[in-house]
């Protein structure tokens, strides 16, 4: 099985102070794998937000960054709590 990613949403708007889900899909035959999330700000370099462990239970979460990991279904969203303007990029959810 080919390793695939899928964001249903590419555009979000949201009110300061909000709180965002940006959700994302994925597919892999693997056992042992590793989901992020990076931003791209329209300054354009990639950052680094949160990584997931798939064999951990517990959700990682990050400051305001927090994610829900569903192994069964291969969900894996990002909640954003609190949105501020340095929140407005282009989010990518990657597999590793």
């Amino acid at each position: 099985v080919a390793q695939k990613v899928t964001q249903p949403q590419p555009e979000l708007s949201v009110q300061e102070t909000e709180t965002a889900t940006v959700a994302c899909t994925y597919d892999t035959s693997w056992t042992d794998y590793y989901l992020f999330w990076y931003k791209q700000p329209p300054s354009g370099e990639m950052i680094f937000i949160i990584r997931q462990e798939a064999f951990k239970q517990q959700n990682a979460t990050d400051n305001r960054f927090s994610v829900n990991f569903q192994k069964a279904t291969k969900n894996f969203s990002l909640r954003i709590s609190g949105c501020q303007l340095e929140d407005a990029a282009v989010y990518f959810c990657v597999l590793s």
